[in-house]
């Protein structure tokens, strides 16, 4: 076999170009992160929370009494009176307890609806009243008392809605 031919030097380019190496690229690689350990972690944090966590609902508060404002007549406005305690709340006609002027509904519409229809007679028919004044007894929940607040709206269309407050003696 013959060789090739020896090359010289003026051949080959100068040193510099001979040397010139260009690295290979390699692809990214991808970080492989195991998150399930830290998935584990934020459950038993979680569980650990909710287990060690104390739940407890708001309880009463003391409310200021008023300081200003007037008396309403109770001649010249529609009482509307709530009693009892919590969610269980018996609505009367009135400022009377009497069994003859308690809201007959059961269900919240139909009892929110009974009283709309009593405030619009009670406001037009004689004498004719402007107010409705709302008196609730203190176990009775606010949730309730906004719930009969909101059924006035509806009757008054904007009219002037009382809440009797306590005044200290």
């Amino acid at each position: 076999m013959t060789q090739p031919p020896a090359r010289k030097l003026d051949d080959l380019g100068s040193l510099d170009e001979q040397l010139v190496v260009r690295p290979r690229r390699r692809p990214p690689q991808e970080v492989d992160m195991d998150i399930t350990p830290m998935i584990d972690i934020v459950f038993l944090l979680l569980i650990f929370f909710i287990v060690t966590s104390k739940l407890s609902e708001t309880g009463a508060r003391d409310l200021p009494t008023a300081a200003a404002g007037g008396a309403v007549a109770g001649k010249e406005a529609v009482v509307v009176t709530l009693v009892g305690t919590g969610d269980d709340v018996v609505i009367y006609k009135g400022d009377s307890k009497d069994d003859a002027d308690r809201l007959r509904a059961v269900d919240a519409a139909d009892q929110e609806d009974e009283l709309v229809a009593y405030i619009r007679d009670a406001r037009q028919g004689p004498p004719r009243k402007q107010y409705v004044l709302v008196k609730a007894s203190r176990g009775v929940k606010h949730g309730q008392v906004a719930r009969v607040s909101h059924a006035i709206g509806r009757a008054t269309e904007g009219g002037t809605l009382h809440l009797a407050v306590m005044e200290e003696q």
